[in-house]
């Protein structure tokens, strides 16, 4: 009895010992390594969203903007809800199929959370708390809203992820300035329990998101309202397959206003083919016609190697260039026309006698000038452009017919650009749109580049009078605003398919700036593919005079005494 009693006696020492070991292992030894573990077991700890920076137009109003949103997730193994309402709560989160799976088997996952996907209105928050769901909660996710939908879309662009499920900008304004809206996201640390649920007597760290800074822009809602409004009654009418509308502040640079038609939802970019989020106002390379005469001639007054009298003595006919005949778009022939009349009667045959009086280095320079090759700079995530082919590869006919537009790509900003040159006495304005940051309640004006003069004043003034010659004696003269002298010019240009030009399909454009004597805008129209009728004359220059008549009553502009 007394060996057992000993026995038994050793064994609890023994016992003791190592439990008093292990104990003394886990409190001292490995105390601070526990204390981490379970500070990670019971604390919760998550990023809070930075509200974006506003996009607005120049009198304040919100072009995009941040609303009340919420991103919805659940613990798989312990969400709890009534079958009856799972399907409920599908309906009102606008789920992905796997978040879909999550809510009808979540166990399944092996996860502890999964997203059910943001885009949560506060009023689906409330329906869905209403089912008393468990193991079922949500995080502030601000929605973007875009108030001018489709009809600013090619400016603002749209916010969607980028790789690890964080709001990115992706085109125009919210893609170039994507930093300077992102702002800078908080985090809340606090202590919760088995649920998920927070503990109010234990500590809790909240870092506060800063929200990012606010865009302030040129962009005029009412000239933009009406290009809107025109281009689509303008698509309709002359049954084109798309069709864009730049408006430039003359003197500034600045843009009023840029559509491009068929558009998208910002709101819904993903339900929209992907072809439709970049603006080709400003990625888009074309063939700009008939335009392109203002630039050239431009540069042929400039250097002085053609005056408005000069008269043509090569424009009796068509001319052969390296075994291609080259025509006049009428087949009409002006012998001794002056360059006045060539801009006039739009003369092809007049603009290669003027390239050549130019040279090919000097009219090339001109056009690097004018800013033909390079980017302008505007402030749009998707801006390119085509590229000028390297001078040695300048051969006759290239040369020839580029004085009229044709075997030459350009972007319909870099035309306007080079058009409100003219307008502005031969200073070229880089085109911008944002015209401050705001952090808070201060705001700090972004600064235009300088103007660069590309040609003189008395060379502007000289193709501006031609212009306006044109507008007053040519085919758009029944098009014209009475009281009001505007410049401008048409443009027709074939689409190059495949290596060739498709006689069935045209660019029609018109390009001007009015009022003629103190420019207050410059607007080019284009129009892809009309079928009504492939003239720039008949289609896109009345387009380009009925907004020109509104924008004159909304500028209060009077028409002239006499």
């Amino acid at each position: 009895m007394l060996n057992r009693i000993k026995f038994l006696q050793i064994v609890f020492f023994i016992w003791t010992v190592l439990l008093l070991g292990r104990l003394v292992y886990w409190q001292v030894i490995k105390a601070a390594e526990m204390q981490q573990l379970a500070a990670g077991q019971r604390g919760s700890s998550k990023q809070l969203a930075a509200p974006r920076g506003r996009i607005e137009s120049r009198d304040g109003y919100p072009l995009a903007m941040d609303k009340e949103g919420y991103m919805a997730y659940i613990d798989p193994q312990n969400f709890r809800v009534a079958d009856a309402d799972r399907e409920q709560i599908a309906v009102l989160i606008p789920a992905s199929d796997s978040a879909r799976k999550a809510l009808t088997t979540p166990a399944s996952s092996g996860l502890s959370w999964v997203s059910l996907g943001g885009g949560l209105s506060p009023q689906a928050k409330k329906q869905i708390e209403a089912l008393n769901p468990v193991g079922l909660g949500f995080d502030s996710q601000p929605i973007r809203e875009y108030l001018s939908a489709s009809a600013s879309a090619n400016i603002t662009g749209f916010v969607g992820k980028d790789s690890e499920g964080y709001p990115q900008g992706y085109f125009g304004l919210e893609g170039f300035y994507n930093r300077t809206l992102f702002g800078k996201p908080g985090r809340l640390t606090e202590d919760v329990d088995a649920l998920g649920r927070s503990i109010v007597i234990a500590q809790s760290q909240n870092i506060p998101a800063q929200a990012g800074q606010d865009l302030i822009t040129s962009i005029d809602r009412t000239v933009q309202y009406v290009a809107f409004r025109e281009l689509e009654k303008g698509l309709k009418t002359y049954q084109a397959a798309s069709g864009t509308v730049s408006v430039m502040e003359s003197k500034t640079g600045r843009i009023l206003a840029l559509v491009s038609l068929p558009s998208y939802d910002p709101e819904h970019y993903s339900e929209y083919d992907e072809s439709l989020y970049s603006n080709p106002i400003v990625s888009d390379g074309y063939e700009p016609g008939s335009t392109f005469k203002t630039v050239v001639m431009a540069a042929g007054l400039d250097a002085k190697v053609v005056s408005p009298d000069t008269q043509c003595d090569a424009c009796s006919g068509p001319q052969t260039i390296s075994a291609a005949v080259v025509r006049n778009y009428n087949d009409k022939y002006y012998p001794g026309t002056t360059m006045t009349d060539v801009i006039l009667h739009s003369d092809n045959i007049g603009m290669i006698f003027v390239s050549r009086k130019l040279g090919k280095a000097r009219m090339l320079d001109y056009l690097r000038k004018f800013g033909f090759g390079q980017l302008t700079g505007i402030d749009l995530q998707e801006e390119d452009t085509p590229k000028l082919r390297p001078d040695n590869e300048w051969y006759d006919i290239d040369w020839a017919t580029a004085a009229f537009g044709q075997g030459i790509a350009v972007t319909r900003i870099q035309m306007l650009t080079a058009v409100n040159a003219i307008a502005n006495g031969g200073k070229l304005l880089p085109p911008r749109i944002v015209t401050a940051i705001r952090t808070g309640e201060n705001l700090k004006p972004v600064e235009s580049p300088k103007p660069r003069q590309v040609i003189s004043a008395a060379a502007a003034e000289m193709t501006k009078q031609m212009l306006v010659n044109a507008v007053a004696k040519g085919e758009v003269r029944y098009y014209q605003v009475p009281g009001y002298a505007a410049a401008g010019k048409t443009g027709t240009a074939q689409v190059p398919i495949a290596g060739h030009y498709d006689p069935n399909k045209v660019i029609a454009s018109y390009v001007g700036f009015a009022p003629a004597d103190d420019p207050k805008f410059t607007m080019l129209v284009t129009l892809r593919e009309p079928k009504l009728s492939p003239w720039g004359s008949t289609t896109a220059a009345p387009l380009w005079f009925n907004i020109a008549r509104e924008l004159f009553r909304y500028y209060k502009i009077p028409p002239a005494s006499h």
